[in-house]
């Protein structure tokens, strides 16, 4: 739907509702034909773009990668090999400055989040009416958000697929005991045994915050990014419905603020796969 049909208001949260599939008021189930609908399905409903965009990037991220690890050659390299040896090397260099334990699960896991999101943010610099008005005249949607990052549907899901694996090799590699010390023994300590049993819970409430704080810290700093970005990408394209003088300067604000972006969306995607490799030698590291 372009900006010329609707108001600016109606524009904007247009592009800010997700397709949504779930139990209709009336009890039957289908897709909101408007953001009310939307939300009154509640907690169960899908995001059915959020859902699409985000496998369709992971299936091409493997289908890539699996192509050049199938065809590498041990001369010279081709483009496509040269760049993924690229990114697999980075990665690694990431790993090994950060992880201090052995776990063969670490690098690829880093590999798969580095990629995986960026190509999720990457898609924010397509047109925003692009793919949305592609969809609209197919008939195949009413609502199109293409950035997956930008909902925190997706962000959270996989900051907790971090957090589970993160509590399962504390668990592993510490024990229940260690790991349960390890929430309720520092950082107060005592010798004195009467002291040392006052300060568990105070130490099991810093510590369980802490640990809490991890997930949401990194689900919500990959999705308030990506959404502040969208939300400037949109802001831009209303210009274009403002007059020829407001239109051209939009053509060169997007411009700009494109390039500026492609810093933004590998800074979160490296941010995001950093503090994973942190987290997951954080729960390799016995205190």
């Amino acid at each position: 739907m372009s900006a010329g049909t609707m108001t600016s208001s109606e524009y904007i949260k247009h592009h800010l509702t997700n397709l949504t599939f779930g139990r209709h008021a009336d009890g039957h189930w289908g897709m909101a034909h408007t953001a009310g609908e939307a939300r009154e399905m509640g907690f169960w409903a899908i995001h059915v773009d959020t859902m699409f965009w985000s496998i369709l990037l992971g299936a091409l991220f493997l289908f890539y990668f699996t192509r050049v690890a199938r065809n590498a050659t041990a001369g010279v390299p081709g483009k496509m090999q040269n760049f993924v040896e690229w990114i697999v090397e980075f990665v690694n260099d990431s790993v090994r400055s950060s992880f201090s334990g052995k776990n063969d699960l670490v690098a690829p896991l880093a590999l798969t989040i580095f990629v995986w999101i960026f190509l999720m943010n990457f898609m924010d610099l397509l047109p925003v009416d692009l793919i949305p008005w592609i969809t609209g005249h197919l008939g195949i949607a009413h609502f199109q958000k293409v950035v997956p990052s930008n909902d925190p549907n997706a962000t959270f899901g996989m900051a907790i697929g971090v957090f589970l694996l993160m509590l399962y090799y504390s668990i592993k590699v510490k024990g229940v005991s260690g790991f349960v010390g390890e929430l309720t023994l520092q950082p107060f300590e005592a010798k004195n045994p009467l002291l040392k049993a006052l300060f568990v819970p105070v130490n099991f409430f810093l510590e369980f915050v802490s640990l809490v704080a991890k997930p949401i810290s990194l689900s919500l700093r990959l999705f308030g990014n990506m959404y502040a970005g969208e939300m400037i990408f949109i802001l831009i394209a209303l210009m274009f419905t403002a007059g020829p003088l407001l239109a051209l300067f939009g053509g060169s604000l997007q411009l700009v603020w494109a390039i500026f972006h492609i810093l933004i969306i590998t800074l979160q995607a490296f941010i995001f796969m950093t503090l994973t490799i942190v987290y997951m030698d954080m729960a390799h590291s016995e205190h």
